[in-house]
């Protein structure tokens, strides 16, 4: 019986680009163009919800799906996910300020983000139709389509999923499923970085709450397409495994400025989990190979079946990418952030989240796909390691 295949995206703000370069080569795979979808599961998180979204939407033709997601990310502008002008910008400041400073006297509270990011509803709802997506899911070219976001109101993750009917649910400490239409403010929602963007409002149970990005508590980002019935797995990462912070100075290290501490964690959340749920993951299947794993069954002892994965990371360091295309981001943004470093290196993973601009997407696009190239006949011996079987309906996972 064949193994349902699932695809992972995490996020990472405008390194979602360098997945857009991957899809787009695998997108071109012969089999792929003839055959349709290869990903009946897909699952994503902050910026890899929107490209997950965006395949969902195109799951009928996804060699087409692919070439516009591609088109999408080369022509973002900084201002088509936040408010960058001087209104705007000067607005934002006297918010933070009047609330550090005067909030104790005054009340605070008042300060949501640091960008307005009000314009990405917009520019998503014209370039992404998720009305497409059930129709999709009738006709067979998708299973499940699963947005991961983060409830600011109860700390709890909460993970979005339209899919076939019947599909599993499951809910876990401080984790919950919800079964829902996937709609535009769910992909603002799980992309929603941080105090770098605002919170959106979203229906959870029977009433709303408001929810952020989805990385801040995906620990475990394999999770929900695992447990949607994925065999075999293919993540695509945004940070080179090996390659960033790997130049250790060998003087004394400066007091670390803001920007690098934010840099730091912003790493930590979209970056580090896909890694060590892949290297958790890989430890199980060593346990099941050796027979030291098992899953009791209703009729006795029954082996849990390894997992299948196959990951795609840069193959460049994106924070140096960034670094040098900081002189694109609009002059007002450039100045805020450089005033929380001393250089533009301090900067630069800071920076590499948020340069939606062309040229850097666009560079980030060129190595997703000639990393995607490097190993085309991997990737496809992988989509395909069942081949002449028709796909399976994903069974619930214990």
């Amino acid at each position: 019986m064949e193994t349902a295949l699932g695809l992972v995206m995490t996020g990472g703000g405008a390194r979602g680009a360098y997945q857009a370069g991957v899809l787009k080569r695998i997108g071109e795979i012969e089999r792929v163009r003839s055959e349709g979808n290869p990903f009946p599961i897909i699952g994503g998180a902050s910026a890899g919800a929107i490209n997950g979204a965006a395949l969902a939407v195109g799951s009928n033709d996804f060699f087409a799906a692919t070439q516009r997601l591609a088109e999408f990310w080369s022509a973002i502008q900084p201002s088509d996910i936040f408010r960058s002008d001087v209104l705007s910008q000067a607005r934002n400041s006297l918010t933070w300020i009047v609330d550090l400073s005067f909030g104790g006297i005054l009340g605070g509270g008042n300060a949501q983000s640091l960008l307005d990011a009000s314009p990405l509803r917009s520019f998503l709802s014209k370039t992404i139709d998720c009305s497409r997506i059930q129709a999709n899911i009738n006709r067979g070219h998708l299973y499940a389509l699963a947005i991961s976001a983060t409830n600011y109101n109860s700390g709890k993750s909460y993970l979005f999923i339209q899919g076939k009917k019947g599909h599993p649910m499951w809910n876990r400490i401080r984790r919950v499923t919800q079964a829902t239409k996937i709609t535009v403010d769910h992909l603002c929602a799980s992309a929603a970085i941080p105090l770098v963007f605002q919170p959106v409002k979203l229906q959870a149970g029977q009433g709303t709450a408001f929810f952020g990005d989805g990385c801040v508590r995906l620990q475990q980002p394999l999770s929900p397409v695992i447990r949607l019935g994925a065999e075999r797995i293919l993540a695509i990462g945004v940070r080179g495994e090996n390659l960033e912070h790997q130049k250790e100075s060998a003087g004394d290290r400066k007091n670390p400025s803001l920007a690098q501490v934010l840099g730091v964690l912003l790493n930590v959340m979209f970056l580090d989990h896909l890694a060590a749920d892949v290297e958790h993951l890989e430890r199980l299947n060593r346990l099941i190979s050796r027979g030291q794993l098992s899953q009791p069954g209703t009729d006795g002892p029954e082996k849990i079946r390894p997992l299948s994965t196959l990951i795609i990371t840069p193959s460049v360091n994106l924070s140096e990418l960034a670094e040098r295309h900081q002189k694109d981001m609009p002059y007002l943004l450039s100045y805020f952030v450089s005033g929380l470093a001393r250089d533009v290196a301090a900067c630069s993973d800071l920076m590499s989240y948020l340069l939606f601009t062309p040229r850097y997407t666009n560079a980030l696009i060129d190595i997703g796909y000639q990393d995607a190239s490097q190993r085309i006949d991997e990737i496809e011996t992988f989509l395909y390691a069942d081949a002449g079987r028709k796909e399976r309906v994903p069974a619930r996972r214990k």
